[in-house]
């Protein structure tokens, strides 16, 4: 922006130099008002230009951000509503590092301390669907637990 306005400026100077230059006065001043309204238009813009481009980018790195999210959280939704070999591969690790995460153990270290917290957590009905040593061999041919179990899961994960 600095630029701009010291190459303005020069511009000006160069025109009055020239203007004075001339014996006629009055063309002058018509010199200098339409060499000074030229450099005003162009500083606008250029200072248009440029907040248009800075106010574009962080919304349309916001906007594609959120669209991306959305359409993780459409996949991952349809994953619970899919059958239980989708929900053991892509969904039951993802839950299992989650709950790993928000308690602090870890289930390699102490696998009877962890089955017991996530039974206290997540009830009897819940945390078959959680523990990571649950998964099923057969699991193409089973119903997956569907939403309304993941989002159990993941409000009872939040409350952690």
């Amino acid at each position: 922006m600095t630029r701009i306005v010291a190459a303005t400026v020069a511009v000006l100077l160069a025109v009055e130099v020239c203007a004075f230059a001339l014996a006629d006065r009055a063309l002058v001043v018509t010199i200098t008002g339409a060499a000074l309204a030229a450099a005003l238009l162009w500083i606008r813009s250029n200072l248009v230009r440029h907040a248009d481009a800075v106010s574009d980018t962080p919304v349309d790195a916001a906007a594609n951000s959120l669209q991306r999210w959305h359409s993780r959280t459409e996949t991952l939704i349809s994953w619970a509503d899919s059958t239980r070999a989708d929900w053991d591969r892509r969904l039951r690790p993802m839950l299992a590092r989650q709950f790993e995460l928000a308690v602090g153990a870890r289930t390699r270290k102490d696998p009877d301390s962890v089955d017991a917290t996530g039974r206290m957590l997540f009830g009897e009905r819940l945390w078959p669907w959680v523990d990571p040593d649950n998964i099923s061999r057969t699991g193409a041919t089973e119903p997956g637990p569907g939403r309304d179990v993941l989002d159990e899961i993941l409000q009872r994960l939040a409350r952690l």
